[in-house]
């Protein structure tokens, strides 16, 4: 007979004497009240820890906080920005002239005898308005050179090509044909005049006057020089050039398409000279290409829809969106000419392809307080050029019968 095993095949728990349950719960209390002082311990260490580090981050802080300031950049032009404050209100020049060792900075070196270099705060204010204008110099290719021109070399000459076996020679291709346009750079001046006694005025901005008046008549005369000069000290304008028929357009002249009225649209038929005159530029050009217009045109051009009674014309949706002509933006600049008999009133074409502006980085003002007493004058400087750079880039609308 097996002898019975005491437990065996009855439920442990019964198995179990009184007192050992009680042990059982016990010892699991004190490995859990044991496990959360070993967690406690843990985190006061890492908090202690932590606390030493940001105590010593503290010190380095205030360490740091007590030495002097390194000189920066920000530093030379609140220091220009000073000096040339005090030579606009008093022309005390000493300060710009210890400003010397910085000139490097700016490009160039100062000169009292031309002019002292205006400070870039100003400049980029100038810069920015005569790039918000409407100027053709928004849309045009602006390039800066330290030089006194800028030569834009322009090949004609088409790559050869061809199919070829392995065995086959490949011929030699043609020799290059370059053109160089050379862009003169031309002194463009402004001369504002302001009271001493609104100079000595502390709660005058003579800086922000100075940026807005000189950059008013710089963007007046940039305007109508890109349009119309005649390069002779000044940019040379793209409708300077000759204008000949589309068929008859060669390197050196524009191509025009007429609208086949003297002065005017062609009748009910207006929309016409407008589609002909898009599609008598390249492809390649199109998808940069830009109407320039005065308001007059503007307004004229705006009422014309096509066969279908929509208008060829659409307004911007979001601000400082320019409007668009046939799904192309619209440059009114009011230097373009007015509808006329013959009048070449309406340009359209990749003008950042088809013209280059050209200008030095920096603008001089000299100061007169003797020329106009009580008054002081301003005297500043800068020079650009411009031409056209690719005559295959811009098509002009002739308002005649052919």
């Amino acid at each position: 007979m097996t002898p019975q095993v005491p437990g065996y095949g009855q439920d442990m728990d019964t198995a179990l004497e009184p007192g050992d349950e009680a042990r059982r719960l016990k010892s699991a209390m004190d490995g859990f009240v044991n496990e959360i002082r070993s967690f406690r311990t843990e985190i006061k260490t890492n908090l202690q820890q932590h606390d030493e580090r940001l105590t010593m981050l503290d010190r380095k802080l205030s360490i740091k906080s007590q030495r002097p300031p390194l000189s920066t950049g920000d530093g030379c032009q609140n220091l220009h920005l000073k000096a040339f404050d005090a030579y606009l209100r008093s022309g005390d020049d000493d300060a710009l002239r210890g400003l010397v060792l910085e000139g490097k900075g700016m490009n160039t070196s100062v000169n009292s005898e031309g002019g002292y270099l205006v400070d870039p705060q100003t400049t980029d204010r100038i810069r920015g308005v005569l790039y918000a204008s409407s100027s053709l110099r928004s849309i045009a290719n602006v390039v800066q050179v330290e030089a006194s021109s800028f030569d834009v070399l322009v090949d004609h000459s088409e790559i050869g090509s061809g199919w070829a076996s392995e065995s086959d020679p490949v011929a030699d291709t043609a020799s290059p044909v370059l053109d160089r346009i050379s862009i003169r750079l031309h002194e463009l001046s402004a001369m504002p005049k302001a009271s001493q006694r609104l100079l000595e005025d502390s709660a005058f901005d003579v800086e922000g006057w100075l940026a807005d008046r000189i950059a008013q008549k710089f963007a007046r005369a940039e305007a109508s020089a890109f349009i119309h000069g005649d390069g002779v000290d000044k940019p040379r304008g793209f409708l300077d050039h000759a204008i000949v028929p589309e068929n008859l357009a060669d390197w050196g002249s524009l191509g025009y398409v007429a609208t086949g009225a003297a002065g005017d649209f062609l009748g009910t038929n207006s929309a016409d000279a407008i589609v002909d005159l898009v599609y008598a530029l390249e492809a390649g050009y199109r998808a940069n290409a830009v109407f320039v217009m005065n308001s007059k045109t503007a307004g004229a051009v705006r009422k014309m829809k096509d066969a279908d009674g929509r208008f060829l014309w659409s307004d911007g949706l979001a601000a400082a969106e320019p409007a668009r002509l046939m799904g192309y933006p619209v440059l009114v600049a009011e230097d373009m000419p007015d509808i006329a008999e013959d009048a070449y009133a309406i340009a359209f074409g990749d003008f950042t392809a088809g013209y280059t502006v050209a200008e030095r980085p920096d603008l001089r003002v000299l100061r007169d307080p003797f020329s106009a007493k009580p008054h002081v004058l301003f005297y500043a400087t800068k020079r650009v050029g411009g031409d056209v750079t690719d005559f295959k880039a811009i098509k002009i609308l002739k308002f005649a019968v052919n």
